[in-house]
């Protein structure tokens, strides 16, 4: 007979035997990526990188990548540097493709040059530096991908330029499908109007024909002025002076003197150039000690006021020597790298027409001071008018906002962020205006919608281009699905 003491012995060891030939379950670490916000941690099933490929090698490549992320049903994106801070190139649970690197020719005679979309601004400015040439537009820091900055119709602050889209004749992307297809104005125009500024949702670019112009010597003007005058001030300077080739403004940030000053910086092309330029270069005089009042700002009210002493008094006196246009666009924004992992830099961009731009100094001054994020800076930048994009930040000129805020990486620095971003896109929409995608989303559907009349239709021609929604991210789930 068994005992109750025998019994119990073996009762541990007999609940077993029904999974003995059960296969043991695995514990699988994920990829995890994220962006330079560094508040959109994802997992992906698949992170593949596609370095420095000829044409040819990376299609057939971005081909085996999209028809395997079909079959086993997982959406897909492709992006260059993660730059974005919303998750807009990050698939969940789908094929992350990195591009890094590719070929660039030029065509002198056209004033063209055809570049990977893989390449980041410095490769292009690196080629064409020494031929002449300069991008006639591109986004305004150097470490940003070609592609990408079509994908999201970034601007620059060459004048009187639209967005970089505005530049661009053609484009090769691969479809869903895995169809390659050339798109312009004029050949499957509707595609070309859907990608420029459609993040990646329509295709993966391959490679853009761009326009460019030659590098010339510029020398910069300084003018301060209340900020309610600078919108005429500056459009004034860009109607009427043709030789006037870059542009922006800036305001003071301090909350005790929040938006009270503002600084219009335009370059000329100096009266006798030398015969050899100069070769290209991202570093001016105050750069290193710049970069430290702008990290001392947050949270240290006198370094905004002594930042903006050197910027609107110093800076015009001892930095008014020449500089290239390559030179002036090839900084990159690593420069101004947040290495405290308690706060993260958080971009909001707004544009509005320069008619409306005191109404939207007089929100921001209403809003931001009250927030518990630190406001590091704002530019003024000029965008003409563009229609050749559906969800077009420019439908009428404007003049775009960068903000850089510092923020907290808390629960509590997001929703004050969250609060911050919805007020003042009430307030900027209200006048007409718009804000930029490629940040945090933290607008309301009913928001996006107001400040892009054109999303409903966006959406639908994703759907008819894109049935199985292949190329998704978290903006299109957020925004869009």
């Amino acid at each position: 007979m068994t005992t109750r003491r025998d019994f119990l012995r073996i009762l541990p060891a007999a609940a077993t035997i029904p999974f003995w030939g059960a296969p043991r379950a695995r514990a699988t670490q994920r990829i995890i990526l994220n962006d330079a916000s560094r508040l959109s941690p994802t997992p992906v099933a698949k992170h593949v990188t596609i370095a420095k490929a000829e044409t040819n090698d990376l299609i057939a490549r971005i081909r085996a990548e999209l028809k395997e992320a079909a079959a086993e049903h997982r959406p897909a994106a492709a992006s260059v540097a993660r730059h974005s801070m919303g998750g807009q190139s990050l698939p969940r649970d789908g094929t992350a493709i990195s591009l890094d690197g590719g070929p660039l020719e030029m065509d002198t005679a056209a004033k063209t040059y055809r570049t990977s979309a893989a390449n980041r601004w410095w490769d292009v400015i690196r080629i064409l530096d020494p031929r002449g040439f300069s991008p006639a537009v591109m986004q305004s820091n150097s470490d940003f991908g070609v592609g990408s900055t079509f994908c999201v119709n970034a601007h620059g602050w060459p004048v009187p330029h639209g967005p970089f889209g505005s530049t661009v004749r053609a484009i090769r992307m691969v479809l869903a499908d895995g169809t390659l297809v050339q798109c312009s104005r004029t050949e499957n125009a509707e595609l070309f109007s859907l990608a420029m500024g459609g993040y990646g949702l329509f295709g993966i670019i391959v490679d853009l024909d761009v326009e460019m112009t030659p590098n010339v010597l510029l020398e910069p003007r300084f003018e301060r002025m209340i900020p309610e005058k600078f919108a005429d001030a500056f459009t004034h300077a860009i109607d009427t002076d043709t030789s006037l080739a870059m542009a922006y403004g800036r305001m003071s940030v301090s909350r005790k003197t929040f938006f009270d000053d503002a600084l219009m910086v335009t370059y000329r092309p100096v009266t006798n150039p030398p015969a050899t330029l100069p070769p290209v270069a991202s570093a001016g005089k105050l750069t290193g000690f710049q970069n430290d009042i702008y990290r001392a700002q947050t949270g240290w009210e006198v370094a905004k006021g002594l930042r903006w002493f050197m910027e609107s008094r110093i800076g015009p006196a001892i930095t008014g020597s020449h500089a290239t246009r390559n030179s002036l666009m090839a900084e990159p924004v690593s420069n101004l790298a947040q290495n405290d992992l308690r706060r993260t830099d958080i971009l909001h961009e707004y544009f509005v027409a320069p008619e409306r731009f005191g109404e939207f100094v007089a929100a921001c001054r209403d809003i931001i001071p009250k927030s518990r994020a630190e406001f590091l800076n704002v530019t003024l930048r000029y965008v003409a008018e563009d229609h050749t994009p559906v969800l077009t930040i420019a439908p009428v000129r404007r003049i775009a906002a960068v903000m850089s805020f510092s923020q907290e990486t808390s629960p509590e620095g997001e929703i004050d962020m969250m609060q911050l971003t919805e007020a003042l896109i009430d307030r900027v929409t209200a006048i007409g205006g718009a804000f930029y995608l490629p940040y945090r989303l933290h607008a309301r559907r009913d928001q996006v919608e107001k400040a892009y009349p054109a999303a409903a239709a966006f959406a639908a021609a994703k759907r008819r281009y894109d049935p199985n929604l292949l190329f998704r991210n978290a903006m299109w789930d957020t925004y869009f699905a």
